[in-house]
């Protein structure tokens, strides 16, 4: 089946392109088609039931010019995204898209665009080069912690008859005013607190502490200015208050009875040693990719990276936008991120901007070497790498395989088992050194060094040949 979209690339300064794209007279048909049958869903004529009307019908009703309008508009994302596969390019922030002339009957449409694309990267050396490795551990405070987090979740929280201070819970009734009326959300019976969490409106926590069961109350806080409800914020609140039970948190004694409560150890030194073992299998992988990450660097930094500042914005734009993306998932806003992360959007990509920058020397390189040694996954590699996916929706790899290609998406999906691949290979033929060897070297001057920071030795600095 001849392609979509076809395309002509040319090369420009400042690693961009400019992409000539022509889309094929029978997709520009399908896609009108597929827009008048959209568009006579909602039209009413006489002779045919709603949204029965035919495209043709449609098309001479509404007229050709205004579908196609509409076709254009609706499928322009996914050419663009063909013409960006067939082009064969890794676009890196947003295109300046030229749409040409709506095509008559039978003719093709063309539009271009230009757009910044993964810079190239001249090889240094890649094979062999040395990175710090660190030994995987887990040290008697981070056991330690694990341990308690495990007596927080087995605590009991006991009702005493003593006074309220920091770390016992408040069971109360609560009523509240402002200017003597009741407010949304001011009234609540058998709220449990815990003093000294700051879950509260500050002040409020501070006027319950010495409280004890049976006492009644009265609590004036004011809410700050920029508190979530609007009509709160800055006024001040009254609340009568009824304690009914003071509570304190009891934690499980530290010996055997807890580690077979806990996790079905005989004995806590078991328990202790379990949680070593775990701890010290999740540093392994955290150690792994640590040092993949500096194998990575070490090629990055021998390596010939031009990177035009334009493609360094434009990414730090991208990691911007990801990030938004991500927040959005988790019901954060931008306008929230904003006011707690004390920035603007223009300081945040500014200092991603480093971030960004390396980013592409990576991809570069990445790409540098998957040339050079003619990295390709084969369709058994694609398999295996597809068999936690399938396995986790209880199918065979390869049907996931068949789902994948006819979804569009196993081209991204070797791309990304390319990339993995020429890590591993630099990885396999890389020398881990000890650590605190690599950071010692960190702090070594070196005459490219020198030179890099404008031809003034620093002083005190050592150079060692080789290093």
């Amino acid at each position: 089946m001849p392609a979509a979209v076809k395309t002509t690339v040319t090369e420009l300064p400042e690693s961009r392109v400019r992409v000539e794209a022509e889309v094929a007279p029978t997709e520009v048909k399908r896609s009108l088609e597929r827009a008048a049958r959209n568009l006579g869903r909602d039209l009413k004529m006489p002779g045919f039931r709603k949204g029965k009307v035919p495209p043709p019908v449609v098309i001479q009703r509404v007229g050709r010019e205004a579908v196609l309008d509409e076709a254009v508009r609706t499928a322009l994302g996914r050419w663009y995204m063909d013409a960006v596969d067939d082009a064969g390019i890794h676009p890196v922030g947003d295109p300046d898209v030229d749409l040409g002339d709506l095509p008559r009957e039978g003719q093709p449409l063309t539009f271009s665009f230009e757009i910044g694309v993964r810079p190239t990267a001249e090889l240094g050396q890649y094979k062999g080069v040395e990175a710090g490795r660190r030994d995987p551990s887990a040290d008697e405070e981070a056991v330690d912690a694990e341990i308690e987090t495990l007596r927080e979740r087995m605590a009991r929280v006991e009702t005493v008859e003593e006074p309220a201070g920091d770390g016992h819970f408040v069971v109360m009734d609560y009523r509240g005013t402002v200017d003597g009326e009741p407010f949304a959300g001011g009234e609540n019976r058998d709220q449990m607190i815990e003093l000294g969490s700051g879950r509260l409106v500050p002040g409020f926590e501070d006027q319950l502490r010495g409280a004890t069961a049976g006492e009644e109350r009265a609590v004036t806080i004011s809410f700050p200015g920029d508190y979530g409800a609007e009509d709160l914020a800055g006024k001040t609140a009254e609340f009568a208050v009824t304690i009914n039970e003071v509570k304190r948190k009891e934690l499980p004694a530290l010996d055997d009875e807890f580690a077979s409560d806990a996790a079905g150890f005989d004995t806590l030194a078991e328990l202790r040693e379990d949680v070593a073992a775990k701890l010290r299998e999740a540093d392994e992988s955290r150690a792994e990719a640590e040092y993949r990450e500096a194998v990575l660097d070490a090629v990055v930094a021998g390596a010939t990276v031009t990177i035009p500042e334009a493609l360094v914005a434009a990414r730090a734009h991208e990691l911007w936008d990801r990030m938004l993306h991500s927040l959005s998932h988790q019901g954060i806003s931008k306008d929230t991120y904003l006011q707690i992360s004390g920035k603007s959007e223009d300081e945040i990509i500014a200092e991603a901007r480093p971030d960004a920058e390396q980013a592409l020397r990576r991809e570069a390189v990445i790409a540098a070497v998957v040339e050079a040694e003619g990295i390709e996954p084969s369709d058994g590699d694609v398999l295996d790498a597809l068999q936690p996916s399938a396995a986790r929706e209880s199918t065979t790899p390869e049907n996931l395989f068949k789902r994948l290609e006819k979804a569009g998406r196993l081209d991204e999906l070797r791309d990304d088992l390319v990339q993995r691949q020429a890590i591993d290979f630099l990885v396999e033929h890389a020398k881990p050194i000890p650590i605190e060897q690599a950071q010692a070297r960190e702090k070594l001057w070196t005459p490219e060094k020198d030179e890099a920071a404008g031809g003034e030795q620093a002083a005190g600095k050592l150079w060692t040949p080789g290093s």
